[in-house]
């Protein structure tokens, strides 16, 4: 499970501790919700299904998906449909090709979402084993599903906003200027990260 309400808060607790401009702004628009997703493969395959597509398109998928499958599929059972009746449910060749890197390498047990490496950074390289899943999935997933609470995904462009905003910058930072600013909030950049992109929806500075 990701980081709960109660971790959140007492993650920001500790960061308005040490930096007054968090303290300042955590005061004003207060904790942010916390962003849970399951733990396991199901919840990659969502991310794979749900590139650059709409909200509504990427569940009409999944919905298909599952009526397909069933509600409780295994990577095998994706992995023993065909091409054309995965394209049915809306899955294009490269969205295809994407789920079943995920599924092979579930069901051959090179992948186990139960026993990810500890160190971020290892577990980070392992995700990107996957077809389709970059450095920021992998960063979102351990983030929602395990509650990671140092993960500090840079390249996301709410998270490099928030952090314009917080810091007074006249422009918006670039992935490695952000994982650099993001330093100083070691190690609770993930609440810090949810942090951003709460204060990034509160446009009232």
């Amino acid at each position: 499970m990701g980081l709960t309400a109660e971790i959140i808060t007492r993650e920001m607790d500790a960061l308005a501790a040490k930096d007054e401009r968090v303290g300042e702004e955590l005061a004003r628009i207060g904790y942010p919700a916390p962003r849970l997703r399951d733990r396991g493969y199901k919840t990659l395959l969502r991310t794979i299904v749900g590139q650059q597509v709409s909200v509504a398109a990427a569940t009409s998928m999944w919905n298909k998906l599952e009526a397909e499958l069933g509600e409780d599929f295994t990577p095998a059972c994706l992995l023993e449909r065909d091409f054309d009746t995965l394209r049915a449910c809306g899955l294009s060749r490269q969205k295809q090709g994407y789920a079943r890197s995920l599924c092979e390498l579930v069901d051959a047990g090179e992948l186990d979402f139960d026993n990810l490496p500890a160190d971020d950074e290892d577990a980070i390289e392992e995700l990107t084993r996957i077809k389709g899943i970059g450095r920021w999935s992998a960063e979102i997933y351990l983030l929602f599903a395990e509650g990671r609470t140092d993960i500090w995904p840079a390249g996301d462009l709410a998270v490099q906003e928030g952090v314009k905003r917080l810091l007074d910058m006249e422009e918006r930072p670039k992935e490695k200027e952000t994982r650099e600013l993001g330093e100083r909030w070691s190690p609770h950049r993930g609440a810090m990260a949810i942090f951003t992109w709460h204060f990034y929806a509160n446009p009232a500075l």
